[in-house]
């Protein structure tokens, strides 16, 4: 910690609406004896990048665990930007706009979803230290695909054809590494955010995790997958 500077005024954003479809109240559901939740909130507050850790919320059940796992719920989320079409900038803009009504404005912005029980201090601190050290507009985690998805295949008319026919026969090693999100949070500059409504700009970068430090949950059987592999990894 020592070594990375915290000049800004910091706040880390974690959206958590009440209306999850796939999978009901995904957002305080139990996760190995805690809501998952918690696991956000405690990596935000263990980490001391932040001078205030809020959630945005529309659900009175989630803000109270919310308050009760040490974060703020200074205000409600707008009915507006609680269904199924808002999205993460339309809710992150809300934020900086209610604070901003509050006499309250943040320099530095994080958002950390509410589903990623993966997520450590250790990792905020490392992606905040390139967020610095680079002059980034933002940055997040991401991790490298187990198969080149240039060598995938597609269903057409019931057979299975390569997607990238000029790539079936080369080797992985010569194939160009790609990345996807790792759905953990972003750190980004609000003015940025506020500027160009969007999180991901020409100045963006990111860290590199492994298959291990994150696990994406959108339905009961990645929720399964999820907690045997944070057993695996922490070994409980």
């Amino acid at each position: 910690m020592s070594n990375i500077k915290h000049p800004f005024s910091n706040i880390a954003i974690i959206p958590a609406r009440g209306g999850s479809k796939r999978i009901p109240r995904k957002n305080i559901k139990d996760f190995l004896g805690r809501p998952i939740i918690a696991y956000s909130i405690e990596a935000a507050l263990e980490s001391e990048l932040f001078d205030e850790v809020m959630v945005s919320t529309d659900d009175e059940e989630i803000a109270e665990i919310a308050r009760i796992c040490g974060a703020n719920v200074p205000f409600a989320r707008s009915t507006e930007n609680a269904n199924d079409y808002a999205t993460t900038v339309d809710v992150l803009l809300e934020v900086m706009e209610a604070y901003k009504s509050l006499n309250k404005a943040f320099e530095v912005g994080c958002c950390i979803y509410p589903t990623a029980p993966f997520i450590s201090a250790e990792t905020l601190r490392k992606a905040f230290k390139l967020f610095q050290s680079q002059n980034l507009d933002s940055v997040y985690p991401v991790q490298k695909f187990s198969f080149p998805p240039q060598r995938g295949v597609i269903f057409q008319e019931n057979k299975l054809r390569w997607q990238s026919p000029e790539n079936a026969q080369a080797r992985s090693q010569d194939l160009t590494p790609l990345y996807h999100d790792a759905g953990q949070f972003y750190f980004f500059k609000t003015e940025k955010l506020i500027k160009n409504r969007s999180i991901l700009t020409e100045n963006t970068s990111g860290i590199v995790i492994s298959e291990m430090d994150a696990h994406d949950i959108d339905n009961e059987e990645d929720w399964q997958v999820a907690e045997f592999k944070y057993r695996l990894k922490s070994k409980i």
